[in-house]
């Protein structure tokens, strides 16, 4: 049982958790589409990841007109592992105490940790103040079910009302359908294995708090697309920088300075939201890339083409505000841009055409589309959509933590991306119209 069980938590936010009305009881956050730090849900409005101290500094030093492109950083907690006579796991935040908890600079580097964690619940009482559990077995990667979406007693906060279903490597659409992004499940697996196997069940760790940017967003549809020509960091080893560079090379961040990391976005005709992982986004050609672009931007019936204005106005006015931005470099870092699959355009269900669907064996064209029919705006508000940078690990700007490197002009690499990324949907637009 960790220490910190003891300490008071002062603050909370409005739906968080309170585990014994000492801590924050944390979840896996189920709309997380991409990176490999799990990323953890604090309340309705917050969630939280493993800190990192160039990133936490980063978020104190932006600039302001960029805090707009960005996720509001809201402080630090203290995390800690707390378990029962069973043998289940939870990660609990505690207010942040200093010098007492580990940040992830603290540990030994190391790529994707192959152990298993022991077991962990999944499931909250509806109380909120106590968590049962039960003994789920742990899926294998290559699939990422599990088994606690089989059990009667997964209720509330944990899972989307909407299911989630992986297309496999050869577009495929799976069997299985689960309760939340199952990349998040994975990322939340190799986090507690990390933490476990770094810890003696006594130390505490630093998270990050951040803005839950998907928050306003009834049925968050979420694109994550790894930025820039260049993914190391000027402090990266040799042979660390030669494996980010040969995974450019061998993608469209060498090609287009962008390349998918992750997605999913809502289908109206089934009711389930589609995923891709990096994986898939890895393997991409530039036809590929702009495929995967369209079936981000098509909801199963149709193609939402109310959305290209207002995700371009977006995308254009970041690129404005990043030319600005002189020496800085964001290496490996990702933007999200987000929109809500529930289409308040439509006052009555859609009429389902499966001639406008795109097929799942191969990625969606805008031929298939052109008879489909999409039912224009009118006079109803543009849909509401957000554009965000995460991810600040690696990134620098002159003076920033004495850092030796001190690079000139903006980022270039990052801009040439979003260059290609409002091309490619400019010409979408122009095809669609």
């Amino acid at each position: 049982m960790c220490v910190c069980q003891t300490m008071e938590v002062g603050k909370y936010g409005k739906n968080a958790t309170r585990s014994g009305d000492r801590g924050v009881l944390l979840e896996p956050f189920i709309h997380q589409v991409g990176g490999h730090s799990s990323m953890m849900r604090y309340d309705d409005h917050t969630v939280c990841k493993p800190l990192i101290t160039r990133e936490q500094r980063f978020y104190e030093s932006l600039p302001p007109e960029m805090k707009e492109f960005t996720p509001e950083y809201k402080g630090v907690v203290s995390v800690c592992f707390e378990g029962d006579s069973d043998g289940y796991i939870n990660l609990v935040a505690y207010p942040y105490v200093e010098n007492e908890a580990l940040e992830q600079d603290d540990l030994p580097e190391r790529d994707q940790p192959r152990r298993k964690h022991s077991r962990r619940s999944l499931h909250r009482s509806s109380s909120g103040t106590e968590h049962k559990e039960e003994k789920p077995g742990l899926a294998s990667d290559s699939t990422e079910s599990i088994q606690e979406t089989k059990s009667p007693r997964v209720d509330l906060h944990i899972h989307s009302d909407v299911p989630f279903q992986m297309l496999d490597g050869n577009s495929g659409l799976s069997s299985e359908k689960i309760s939340y992004n199952p990349w998040s499940l994975r990322c939340h697996k190799q986090q507690l294995s990390r933490m476990r196997s770094e810890s003696k069940d006594r130390k505490l760790y630093k998270f990050l708090l951040l803005e839950n940017v998907v928050h306003h967003f009834k049925l968050p549809c979420v694109l994550d697309l790894k930025m820039g020509t260049r993914q190391h960091g000027d402090d990266a080893s040799e042979e660390k920088a030669a494996r980010q560079m040969k995974k450019c090379e061998q993608s469209t961040s060498a090609t287009l300075g962008v390349r998918v990391c992750g997605m999913q976005v809502y289908q109206l005709d089934t009711g389930h939201y589609l995923c891709r992982n990096k994986y898939y986004g890895r393997g991409l050609s530039i036809e590929g890339f702009r495929n995967a672009l369209y079936q981000y931007l098509h909801n199963g019936i149709e193609l939402r083409k109310d959305l290209f204005e207002p995700v371009l106005a977006k995308l254009r006015s970041l690129k404005a505000v990043l030319e600005r931005q002189a020496s800085y470099r964001f290496y490996s870092s990702s933007l999200l841009i987000i929109y809500d699959g529930k289409d308040s355009r439509a006052g009555t269900p859609l009429e389902r055409r499966p001639e406008a669907r795109p097929k799942r064996g191969e990625g969606p064209g805008p031929e298939s589309l052109q008879e489909g029919g999409s039912s224009e705006p009118g006079s109803s508000a543009q849909p509401k959509v957000d554009v965000r940078m995460i991810d600040f690990a690696h990134s620098t700007f002159k003076g920033f933590r004495d850092d030796p490197t001190v690079h000139d002009g903006p980022d270039m690499g990052y801009v040439f991306g979003l260059e290609s990324l409002i091309n490619i949907m400019e010409q979408m637009r122009e095809e669609n119209q």
